[in-house]
């Protein structure tokens, strides 16, 4: 029952049918269907601006495929389950604007400057996003709760931030890399930039009643002159320090009560 009253149904739900779409995908790329670059993203060619919508549910084997599942399953979790008000449009908005942004991105090889054709496919644009959304959201907003989802992705996803160079430059590969650098890159400049414009939606910072200027109520007085009275030895020329640690305890009172 505390379970139910705990976890969001759609931290589950989204989570289950986007796994289900991408395993999915690539029972059908067994079985014939999506070959060569069909579905997939390829740079400024119209025929693969389709891929924007399909290519994160295809995958080049089935290694690609587990890769991508366990963070997708995570990530997607910690969104659904702790931005609840934005995770939908979070999701899909990045999905979108993370392809448009790899379709708009030349296709050039980063050590020779000449062009390529590229068939870009995989969900890796779609964990950057999560995974940059996640982390920045919580330093912009600047709420423990949210700031301990952002260390939770740094612990174990800190390590994606390699993956948004090309492979090439840390060394020497007999044939070009067949790691999407620029699926990574464009999925992290989206789900940064989201983080921001959307750092004041959603649930807010709490603000205690007594918090506010010119706070006053007959029961926090009565309890002040209640102390005074049974510790006159704390207002014996008292140290700021004292000060505070009888406003903790007073505090601490009225959250009990």
């Amino acid at each position: 029952m505390m379970l139910k009253k705990t976890i969001s149904k759609n931290a589950l739900l989204y989570p289950f049918l986007m796994l289900s779409a991408m395993w999915g995908g690539y029972f059908l790329q067994l079985h014939g269907f999506f070959e060569s670059c069909s579905g997939a993203i390829i740079p400024l060619v119209p025929e693969g601006m389709k891929g924007i919508f399909f290519s994160p549910l295809l995958h080049g084997n089935f290694e690609h495929l587990l890769g991508n599942s366990i963070p997708i399953a995570v990530l997607m979790f910690l969104l659904f389950q702790f931005y609840p008000e934005i995770s939908k449009k979070i999701f899909f908005m990045g999905w979108i604007l993370s392809g448009l942004l790899v379709w708009l991105l030349p296709p050039i090889d980063i050590m020779t400057g000449d062009s390529m054709y590229l068939c870009i496919i995989g969900a890796s644009g779609i964990v950057y996003v999560l995974a940059f959304f996640l982390f920045f959201s919580g330093v912009f907003r600047w709420n423990v709760k949210f700031l301990t989802i952002s260390l939770i992705v740094v612990l174990y996803y800190g390590s994606l931030v390699w993956g948004m160079l090309p492979e090439e430059l840390f060394s020497k590969l007999n044939e070009p890399s067949r790691i999407s650098w620029q699926s990574h890159l464009a999925g992290a400049v989206v789900g940064s930039i989201m983080a921001f414009l959307f750092r004041k939606t959603g649930e807010k910072k709490k603000k205690f009643i007594w918090q506010f200027p010119n706070y006053y109520n007959e029961k926090d007085d009565l309890l002040w002159q209640q102390y005074k009275e049974n510790h006159p030895e704390d207002f014996m020329e008292m140290p700021q320090k004292k000060k505070d640690d009888i406003w903790e305890y007073l505090d601490e009172i009225r959250r009990k009560q």
